[in-house]
């Protein structure tokens, strides 16, 4: 007896040491897991505004982050925006769904803690009250150079074929599509695994909003010029004949890939209901803090 009582004790002892040894190793990589999350994302962003290493961005450009949430209270739902404030602070600013001011709450909260999700949920929640219901929805980021708008970064999920593509979305200030990035899909390679090739990705630059919003896709093999143009790099166009096509076919609907128009389909829905959405939300958040004369840095 005394001896199945010390093996036990020694599974116990190894069991739980195991579980601590796995446990830090978790959390030590999960840590670099998302560091070289944040490190991806960041070049591609600063990819998509046209910056690289051998053209970083200049000082002037910066990148201001706002969270939008959804807000319960008993059967009411409203839209909350979480802002940077020109002061340094973070506000909470409510909307109904009618697009009419509710309330600005100050929120506590420090820049390198907005980031992570949980600690910022937490702190909207304690300043608006633990008795609403809050669900994040999705991030924004507006690009400024000198305190003016140059553009906004989307990321954003939508789903494929298979499973869910995300994606990041890069806008002027007039909502004309700068640039697209997959940043993660599980589409069918060759077929439509090639969302993620330039000669498709390519196809929404230079689109204006009011193309954007009637968005389709046709069947139709892309045009021998075109192709060169979308892929630059390889064909070695100039920039201005680049340009010059693509100005002619701005307005055209997408080309889909050979062999996957499901894909195609799912990525044009996708980038036109990020865009309508945005430019939507944008117009009226504008508007309330024109109203409310509350000072962001954008």
């Amino acid at each position: 007896m005394k001896d199945i009582l010390t093996i036990i004790f020694r599974l116990t002892v190894a069991c739980l040491l195991a579980g601590l040894v796995m446990g830090a190793a978790f959390i030590a990589t999960n840590k670099a897991k998302k560091h070289n999350i944040h490190v991806n994302e960041q070049k591609v962003m600063l990819s998509l505004l046209g910056y690289s290493e051998k053209k970083p961005a200049p000082d002037s450009v910066a990148m201001h982050e706002m969270y939008r949430y959804l807000v319960g209270e008993g059967e009411e739902l409203t839209m909350g925006y979480l802002l940077p404030l020109q002061d340094g602070t973070f506000s909470f600013v409510t909307i109904d769904l009618a697009g009419t001011f509710v309330a600005q709450t100050p929120v506590a909260l420090v820049a390198e803690k907005a980031t992570e999700e949980g600690e910022r949920t937490q702190a909207v929640g304690a300043a608006i009250g633990a008795d609403k219901l809050l669900r994040y929805a999705d991030q924004t980021i507006v690009v400024t150079d000198n305190g003016k708008r140059m553009a906004y970064l989307l990321p954003g999920r939508f789903p494929g074929f298979k499973t869910f593509i995300g994606a990041m979305l890069a806008l002027d200030q007039d909502f004309t599509i700068r640039g697209l990035e997959i940043m993660e899909h599980e589409e069918d390679p060759g077929l439509g695994a090639e969302i993620d090739q330039e000669y498709f990705k390519n196809q929404f630059k230079g689109k204006p909003l009011e193309t954007v919003k009637k968005l389709e896709v046709k069947k139709t093999p892309l045009p021998e010029e075109y192709l060169k143009a979308l892929e630059a790099g390889k064909s070695g166009l100039g920039a201005e004949e680049v340009a010059r096509i693509q100005e002619q076919y701005q307005d055209d609907d997408i080309y889909a890939l050979t062999g996957a128009t499901i894909s195609s389909s799912a990525v044009t829905n996708g980038v036109k209901a990020m865009v309508k959405k945005f430019a939507y939300r944008l117009a009226i958040l504008d508007r309330v803090l024109a109203e409310q004369h509350i000072a962001t840095p954008f």
